[in-house]
């Protein structure tokens, strides 16, 4: 039977580490945690972007994290923490669940996504000009 895009989402989430706010603001005061930003670049331009996060459109992002693919970015490594998040949190949950799928075995997203992050008082950047 056909499932709908939330419960994908919803089953996903199941899956992978979800974090809050809180959570993602005191992993970023360490240096090993890679934050990767899913959202497209007319979102990160119209709303800002969480400062030091690695801009990897959802499209890209198996391709960039694949040490096999041409593409691959050394960004990505499926040893290192690796945090997702997009603008709500559910292309982050699906992400997430499939770097795990491909051998990523410390990865999480970010619940509420950009949206909860802003919404929380936390920084965000400008990024118009990248």
């Amino acid at each position: 039977m056909a499932k709908t895009a939330a419960e994908l989402v919803s089953e996903a989430k199941q899956r992978i580490e979800n974090l809050e706010v809180d959570q993602l603001a005191a992993e970023l005061e360490q240096d090993d945690t890679v934050l990767v930003d899913l959202r497209e670049d007319n979102e990160r331009a119209a709303q800002g972007a969480i400062p030091g996060a690695v801009h990897a459109p959802r499209g890209m992002l198996e391709f960039w994290a694949d040490p096999s693919s041409s593409y691959h970015r050394p960004e990505f490594d499926p040893n290192r923490r690796v945090v997702l998040h997009c603008a709500g949190g559910g292309r982050s949950a699906l992400a997430a669940d499939t770097l795990q799928q491909m051998g990523y075995s410390n990865v999480a997203h970010l619940e509420g996504g950009f949206t909860a992050w802003k919404d929380a008082g936390q920084p965000v950047e400008d990024v118009r000009g990248e």
